[in-house]
């Protein structure tokens, strides 16, 4: 799990020209954010997102919360969650759902985080793009969550670059 931070300031990328010719990108800065929390489990590549207009514990437990129900955590699953250090992940304030267990990453690690690599695939629509405004921005965003979620292609993608070598294959209860 972690967050991300997305919003009107464009996201410029190199893009093809005719040869002898400059690429032109309209652009309008603009500094209005929404962050975006990204669950990813890296065996199969499957994705949950929730998009909110800040970052604080109350919305972090509520983020918890949501995914707790979704991936179903309950006296017959217990979900472990890797996230980084971030303030409102280690508060002592915090509230977790039951069946839902926190493992912090060691500090400055972020190329252990399996979710850290998520947001090339999650920035797609807004490089070389500008949305008028935080609700074509929302619209965006959703439209692409929901298709990381849902294309099998691009899961496939998620899998290959969040899936790394130290991370277990399978964590099925063995009998």
């Amino acid at each position: 799990m972690d967050e991300h931070r997305i919003g009107l300031k464009p996201i410029v990328r190199r893009m093809w020209a005719p040869r002898g010719k400059r690429p032109t990108v309209v652009i309008h800065p603009r500094y209005r954010w929404r962050y975006l929390s990204g669950f990813v489990h890296p065996a199969s590549g499957r994705t949950q997102w929730h998009l909110s207009s800040s970052v604080s514990l109350p919305l972090f437990e509520s983020s918890l919360r949501h995914f707790a129900v979704q991936v179903g955590a309950g006296p017959d699953k217990e979900v472990l969650l890797v996230l980084d250090r971030a303030g409102w992940h280690a508060s002592s304030r915090l509230v977790v759902p039951p069946h839902l267990h926190l493992l912090p990453l060691p500090p400055y690690s972020p190329e252990l985080q399996p979710a850290e690599r998520l947001w090339t695939y999650s920035n797609t629509p807004f490089v070389n793009a500008r949305p008028a405004d935080l609700d074509e921005l929302d619209t965006w965003q959703l439209d692409r969550c929901l298709a990381l979620q849902t294309e099998a292609s691009l899961v496939s993608a998620i899998h290959s670059t969040t899936h790394f070598a130290w991370w277990p294959a399978d964590h099925s209860p063995t009998t």
